[in-house]
């Protein structure tokens, strides 16, 4: 059993894979199962190149940075479980207790966070009522997001990044995937406002 599962391992997941990943050390975080699903073969990163992101070198290669990201969360947070290769087909059940189907696997988790972009391709089964038209893409991109209240779709499920509907920007889906880490610390710690920062204190 998870505690949490992460679907999608491009910006929005990998920000906060690492955010939950760095409070390793905090008391309830310490016996805490994360997973995440690192299928990108039809991430927007693949085509990607940065020249306005901070931190990022001018000329960076989405591609590059997606390859960099998995291995950089391996090295720093191991204890966080990587999926590679497999792809989310179904999600069923209810807080605090999720069955997550892949085309190879089944998982079960008490939380879920969905942050795999907001191509009117998505096709969850057992998510496909949260769908609405993107509230600030184009129209005629037909994009979709999930609908949520301050990410938060339900008990139990999150969706982070331009499927949350957030625009399509780096900083923008980092930024959201760590918020929603945020949240699920707060909820580990009983409801007090939680964050994780590094120091070289």
């Amino acid at each position: 059993m998870f505690d949490v599962l992460i679907i999608g391992g491009g910006v929005s997941g990998m920000s906060c894979a690492l955010v939950l990943g760095s409070a390793k050390n905090k008391a309830f975080v310490t016996d805490k199962k994360i997973g995440i699903f690192t299928h990108q073969k039809n991430s927007s990163l693949q085509e990607a190149i940065f020249y306005n992101a901070y931190g990022i070198t001018p000329g960076k290669l989405g591609s590059d940075l997606l390859i960099e990201s998995s291995q950089d969360l391996a090295m720093t947070y191991p204890h966080i479980s990587q999926i590679p290769n497999e792809k989310v087909i179904k999600v069923e059940g209810s807080f605090p207790e999720f069955t997550v189907t892949t085309n190879k696997n089944s998982y079960k988790t008490k939380n879920i966070v969905i942050g795999i972009g907001s191509a009117n391709t998505f096709d969850i089964e057992g998510l496909m009522q949260y769908i609405e038209p993107h509230k600030k893409a184009l129209p005629e991109k037909q994009r979709i997001q999930l609908k949520n209240d301050d990410h938060k779709v339900t008990d139990g499920i999150y969706v982070i990044g331009t499927l949350a509907g957030w625009r399509s920007q780096l900083a923008i889906a980092a930024g959201s995937g760590a918020a929603v880490a945020t949240d699920i610390l707060t909820l580990w710690n009983n409801g007090v406002q939680t964050h994780a920062h590094d120091s070289i204190r």
